[in-house]
């Protein structure tokens, strides 16, 4: 991967996570929709380098002191991630040209990732089956992706 395209998907997984981000603070100021908690997943980071990938609840695990800081750059890194693995995926001539589609299915196969190690892991059951409303949270996990691709496609576009 030459740099340029290195530095292409770095800046397409941080725009795409900013935009969710975005959306999210929407989601709370129009519909009074809670906003990630970003130092609970913090949280369960820090207690990973324990071997601890599965809590009851991660609210009852011990604190970190800088786990919102290590949450938020946690979910940076993995839009990060997201951003190399579509440009690596795609190609160069996706760069060039992108298209929705590709954006799309990655947003979308993301979701698997907190469905099934995240939300398990900080106790809410496989893709939040413990939670009292696991419908709704997954709908909004499949929009919120959803608005992550179109973040993929839409900073590819502006960075092309």
């Amino acid at each position: 991967m030459t740099f340029d395209i290195f530095w292409r998907a770095v800046a397409i997984g941080i725009g795409a996570t900013a935009l969710m981000d975005l959306w999210a603070i929407f989601l709370n100021t129009v519909f009074a929709q809670p906003r990630p908690n970003w130092g609970l997943v913090g949280r369960w980071v820090w207690h990973l380098r324990d071997g601890k990938v599965f809590h009851d609840d991660i609210g009852e695990a011990a604190p970190y002191a800088h786990e919102s800081a290590l949450g938020w750059a946690f979910h940076y890194f993995v839009g990060i991630v997201y951003g190399i693995i579509l440009a690596v995926l795609a190609g160069a001539a996706w760069l060039t040209a992108p298209t929705f589609l590709p954006a799309f299915i990655l947003g979308i196969v993301t979701v698997g990732a907190g469905w099934f190690l995240l939300a398990p892991g900080m106790g809410a059951g496989w893709a939040a089956s413990k939670r009292p409303n696991p419908m709704q949270i997954r709908a909004l996990n499949l929009v919120s992706h959803t608005v992550f691709a179109l973040g993929l496609f839409g900073t590819a576009l502006l960075i092309r």
